[in-house]
């Protein structure tokens, strides 16, 4: 027979799926659980320096609104630009009071309406004129709010960065000049610096996505048109696979955007180096579940097989073997409740060879005992023919009836039909009349329904015998009946006396007298359990009644 896949196989497959899978999983999931947990800190952390970013600009833009302020109101920066006689010193000294708040994010200078640089707060521009028509210039209002233009060339450092104009007007109210706000690298550099984090990198951007200031010009240069790609896209700024996180807002006084970079919490070469970190591991605990799976299904395969060849061995009759119990544990326990069964088996096997060899023992016996029954009733019907030679009628019947009940004791049959019991109590009857010269009567009541009924091999005569030997000693009218009747389904057999009477004190228990009764029930209790037996009374008239209760059993029910 084709064996199954093999159990060990099974409980090393099972140790290793559990104790592995579960490993594995919690590995990855731990893992991406702390990338996902450091950027998402990350980007709070980005968010939070760009709060600060804004409202330090935020700070600086509304110290420039201020200083823009002044600058209109002032009386003298318009006389002097209109070209009235004003002294320079008194021009400078104005205009250093008015930009005080304000000179440390912007540099401040003053050009007429030709557009000709007349003052400024730091060393004069590289071009003394600036166009009217076009530029920072045209775009001067009177309004209350700066227009900041952004450069054209984020890279070029000597020049300003970001630029608003404000138009100054004399008492009048006609122009007189212009003051233009100028921002330099130096300057965002100062505001922004120590706002965000030392890896980070700071990005602003004009509304158009075009870069305006970072701390490395060539890298805003080269970033900008990428993120405007993205933006343009659709795409996620800092996504998995980019090497660097973005967070952006736009700061609304200045119209720009702060784009800040960070490089990702695992970059690709941490992630190659994590994910070889936890192969290795996996390959470790991988070795170390495999040699635990190993072990622990050896532990508990190696008892059942050997419990497997043990019951097999049991199987070829082999009761000589036994199955090692190694641990405390149940299976220790098994094997050895295994052994102390094939140590039951092979007593039991013993005892039954034993028993066997007393039966065989026992047959020979009852069948040597069997010849000298036949060699009796041989010798009986030879009494019989001299008797009637010799004309002694007693005797010949004697013979033949005693021959007829050895040969009915000694027939195979342990069942016979009432008919034939009674048919051998009659010939035992016919010998006890002649032996004691008709010194009593016998009657015998069996209905013919009941005639049928299979009681065992003689059952009455022991009754009777007991009657006619203990009941009816010193009786000289004695009387015997036998009664057969069926009450519940039960058949009930009864001999009745008019002798002396049951003693007080009788038993039937084996050893003690009446050895006779004592058989019958005996036997009667054995074939038919605890609601057969006899039972015993004396009658108020006088004498006994001994009753043989047994199940009705015909014959047809026993051939079925």
């Amino acid at each position: 027979m084709r064996r199954a896949f093999p159990f060990r196989r099974r409980l090393f497959a099972a140790f290793l799926i559990a104790s592995l899978v579960p490993l594995l999983i919690c590995s990855a999931m731990l893992l991406q659980i702390f990338r996902l947990r450091l950027v998402r800190e990350a980007r709070q952390e980005m968010a939070e320096q760009l709060d600060s970013v804004s409202l330090s600009m935020d700070a600086a833009f509304a110290a420039l609104e201020e200083a823009a302020d002044r600058l209109r109101e002032s009386p003298l920066l318009s006389l002097a630009l209109s070209g009235q006689g004003t002294e320079d010193t008194a021009v400078y000294r104005e205009l250093f009071a008015a930009t005080d708040l304000a000179r440390d994010y912007a540099s401040f200078d003053l050009y007429d309406l030709t557009g000709r640089w007349r003052y400024s707060t730091r060393q004069a521009p590289r071009e003394a004129y600036l166009p009217t028509d076009w530029g920072v210039l045209s775009a001067a209002g009177s309004g209350a709010s700066l227009r900041f233009t952004a450069c054209e060339d984020a890279a070029d450092t000597a020049s300003p960065l970001l630029q608003a104009a404000v138009l100054l007007t004399d008492s009048a109210g006609q122009p007189a000049g212009y003051a233009v706000l100028s921002l330099y690298h130096s300057h965002l550099r100062d505001l922004l610096e120590g706002k965000y984090g030392v890896q980070d990198d700071l990005i602003l951007l004009s509304r158009y996505w075009r870069p305006v200031y970072c701390v490395q010009p060539s890298l805003a240069s080269a970033l900008a048109p990428v993120l405007r790609d993205r933006l343009l896209a659709g795409a996620e700024l800092g996504g998995r696979a980019d090497p660097f996180l973005y967070a952006v807002v736009r700061h609304e006084a200045s119209g720009l955007y702060l784009v800040l970079q960070r490089p990702q919490v695992f970059t690709a070469e941490t992630m190659r180096l994590l994910y070889t970190v936890s192969l290795t591991c996996a390959v470790c605990c991988i070795a170390v579940s495999v040699a635990m799976s190993l072990k622990l299904s050896r532990q508990l395969s190696r008892p059942i097989e050997r419990l497997h060849r043990g019951f097999g061995a049991v199987e070829r009759n082999d009761l000589s073997v036994q199955v090692s119990a190694e641990g405390r544990d149940e299976l220790a326990e098994l094997a050895q409740r295994f052994n102390d069964m094939v140590a039951s088996l092979r007593q039991n096997q013993e005892a039954l060879v034993e028993n066997q060899r007393e039966l065989n023992a026992a047959q020979i016996r009852m069948l040597q005992a069997q010849l000298n029954p036949h060699f009796l009733c041989n010798t009986l019907d030879t009494m019989k023919w001299i008797s009637k030679i010799n004309k002694v009628p007693e005797v010949a019947l004697m013979s033949t009836d005693l021959a007829d009940i050895l040969r009915f004791a000694i027939s195979p049959a342990e069942f016979v039909p009432l008919r034939r019991e009674a048919e051998i109590l009659q010939r035992y009857i016919e010998i006890q009349r002649i032996r004691m010269s008709d010194a009593f009567t016998f009657s015998l009541s069996l209905p013919p329904d009941l005639a049928d009924c299979l009681v065992p091999k003689m059952m009455i005569q022991p009754l009777v015998e007991n009657a006619i030997l203990h009941g009816l000693e010193k009786v000289r009218a004695g009387e015997i009946s036998v009664e057969v009747r069926e009450a519940a389904g039960m058949l009930r057999v009864t001999v009745l006396d008019n002798g002396r009477g049951l003693p007080e004190d009788m038993d039937l228990s084996p050893g003690r007298e009446h050895v006779g009764l004592c058989n019958v029930d005996t036997i009667l209790r054995k074939h038919y359990g605890g609601g057969a037996g006899l039972e015993l009374r004396n009658r108020p008239e006088g004498g006994a009644a001994v009753t043989a209760v047994l199940p009705v059993r015909r014959e047809e029910e026993t051939e079925c």
